[in-house]
């Protein structure tokens, strides 16, 4: 505060008795000059903090992780030398590892087993050629969580209306609950090999999920995942200890190929892998994540690094799994035998015990990771879809609708899997017909979201990063046709199919091409101007809250394609419902 001047003081002073004088005494006096003062300079308004979407008040605040914590207002407080980097990647590091590590969950370990043991390491290309995609995919959905606040569910909802927010929601919890079945599954066979009962395994199980989950701790619940994905670096003596041919890998890594020559069966196996590592809830869950954990703008990049570590743990953890099995079956003579993963681990415990023990373990554990991380994605879609609490960071009774909804989808799996002749195999193939049928809205509409100004603002998708997602979108687009269409139709020719469908993409993008360069010339529609992108607005830049959004503003060519979009899913949804009818009859 600036000082006073002495001669403001007393003209002050001689002011406040002049005012305390009786009327009759108070007279101007003579030859007095007014006492004028310098006028304050005006004071700048504090800035207003920008209205922000986010939909639960426990997703602001101190960044809470496993292996650090982030204060408030501390990413900008001091110098960024190389230790704090390192502590705060330290302190990020969780949502791309455990969404990454959960992939490889029960019907991962299954599909890589089974690749391994029928086909050697042939198809180990496979999991390179997934990387970019596993990183491209990951890292959109990590900007949008970062920069929305708001779960991918509730966004697809609220920018394209509630036919495509509540099938991609419909579709979501159905394909997760059977996923959840499936780890169930993979817990049993895990815990069988060393003869514990599923009646004991299973409950066990989901009594374990529930009790590390509903803590009211998100830095709790971290900290358990991150120890089970500890557990699975078991993989790495696995592999060495299945007395691999390293040159041969190497080679199969970068040289595609198919053991045996290309088949419908290899060509279906092919399809499963990338299924079983592009998944629809990984879309859901890790948008999610990174908003309960509160991790803002200004730390994407560090959150991409996590998200690049869990890619490349991820394939190493297959190309690991895939070693192990061809060992397994060419030393038992079991090559192209498979049956489940517990197979894979009794014919490891033909050589040794402790490698059959091993393998179990390994499948236990990525069982349990699978479930968690599923089972969560579902909830947190359940509470944005419903604009319920849904935060790690609440209580069980502060937040009963979202520790609820995880409960009871834990407990009514665990059940279906104790029932007796329950049909656990029809289940499994719906898994991968219900992945096929999501996997591409959820793609387009990830390319939508991110290349929305009002969503995304500076951080939409740059022209590259377009090109990049829509090749991928369009190969993942093409892979879930032919899921569908071989999973309704058992008896089609796979390599049949593969061309036709390859066919109808080339020429849709060219009819595609075609309509557009029409209508912008009968219409004079003027190409798209080059997006401006203010860089320097990135770190603190959000989203503003949903219901002051600018509605969509679609192109000729996005509608024809959503259209079309559309009308494969209901045919594809009716064409499931008839083929599960008839098993169901049949």
């Amino acid at each position: 505060m600036s000082e006073e001047h002495p001669a403001d003081r007393r003209a002050g002073s001689s002011a406040r008795h002049e005012r305390d004088k009786p009327a009759c005494e108070a007279r101007p006096r003579l030859n007095s000059r007014p006492v004028t003062r310098p006028p304050r300079p005006a004071q700048p308004a504090a800035p207003r903090p920008r209205a922000s979407a986010v939909l639960d008040s426990a997703h602001l605040g101190a960044i809470e992780g496993a292996l650090g914590r982030i204060p408030v207002g501390e990413e900008g407080s001091q110098r960024p030398t190389l230790k704090r980097r390192l502590l705060t990647l330290l302190a990020i590091v969780g949502p791309g590892l455990i969404v990454m590590v959960g992939d490889n969950d029960a019907g991962g370990v299954a599909t890589y087993a089974q690749a391994g043991q029928n086909y050697g390491y042939s198809l180990l290309w496979v999991l390179l050629l997934l990387v970019p995609v596993l990183i491209i995919n990951q890292e959109m959905v990590v900007r949008l969580g970062a920069v929305t606040g708001v779960g991918h569910a509730r966004l697809i909802n609220e920018r394209f209306g509630r036919f495509w927010g509540w099938f991609s929601v419909g579709d979501l919890f159905v394909l997760n609950f059977l996923t959840i079945v499936t780890e169930f599954i993979g817990v049993s066979l895990a815990l069988s090999f060393f003869g514990v009962s599923q009646y004991i395994s299973v409950p066990i199980a989901a009594i374990l999920l529930v009790g590390i989950t509903a803590t009211g701790s998100f830095r709790r619940w971290e900290r358990a995942m991150l120890a089970f994905i500890a557990v699975s670096l078991l993989l790495i003596p696995l592999a060495l200890l299945s007395q691999p041919n390293w040159g041969l890998a190497a080679y199969h890594f970068v040289v595609p190929g198919i053991q045996g020559g290309a088949s419908s069966n290899a060509v279906l196996l092919i399809i499963a892998i990338v299924g079983t590592t592009v998944a629809p809830w990984q879309l859901f869950f890790q948008q999610s994540n990174v908003i309960d954990k509160r991790i803002t703008p200004r730390f994407i990049r560090y959150e991409r690094a996590d998200t690049v570590l869990g890619s490349v743990v991820v394939v190493l953890g297959a190309a690991a799994l895939i070693i192990t099995a061809a060992y397994a079956a060419t030393s038992t003579g079991a090559v192209g035998k498979f049956t489940d993963a517990l197979g894979v681990a009794e014919a490891l415990a033909v050589h040794s015990h402790v490698l059959g023990a091993i393998f179990a373990v390994v499948l236990l554990d990525a069982s349990i990771v699978g479930a968690a991380a599923v089972t969560l994605a579902t909830s947190y879609a359940f509470g944005d879809m419903f604009n319920l609490r849904h935060s790690l960071h609440r209580s069980f009774k502060d937040a009963k609708g979202f520790y609820g909804s995880y409960t009871g989808m834990v407990v009514l799996a665990a059940a279906i899997v104790l029932i007796p002749s329950a049909p656990l195999g029809l289940i499994t193939t719906a898994v991968q017909a219900l992945a096929g049928l999501l996997l591409p809205s959820a793609s387009v509409f990830l390319l939508l979201l991110c290349n929305d100004p009002e969503v995304l603002g500076p951080w939409v998708n740059p022209r590259w990063l377009n090109a990049l997602a829509a090749t991928i979108i369009a190969a993942l687009l093409g892979l879930s046709a032919i899921l569908m269409a071989t999973t309704l139709f058992p008896g089609l020719n796979t390599t049949t199919v593969l061309v036709a469908v390859a066919a109808i993409l080339g020429l849709g993008l060219v009819g595609a091409s075609t309509i557009l360069r029409v209508l912008r010339h009968r219409r004079r529609i003027p190409a798209a101007p080059a997006r401006v992108v203010d860089r320097a607005q990135r770190p603190t830049w959000r989203m503003p809250p949903l219901a002051l959004l600018k509605p969509v503003q679609w192109s000729p060519v996005t509608r024809i394609g959503m259209a079309t979009l559309r009308g494969y899913l209901v045919l594809a949804a009716l064409l499931l419902v008839v083929k599960a009818i008839q098993v169901g009859t049949g």
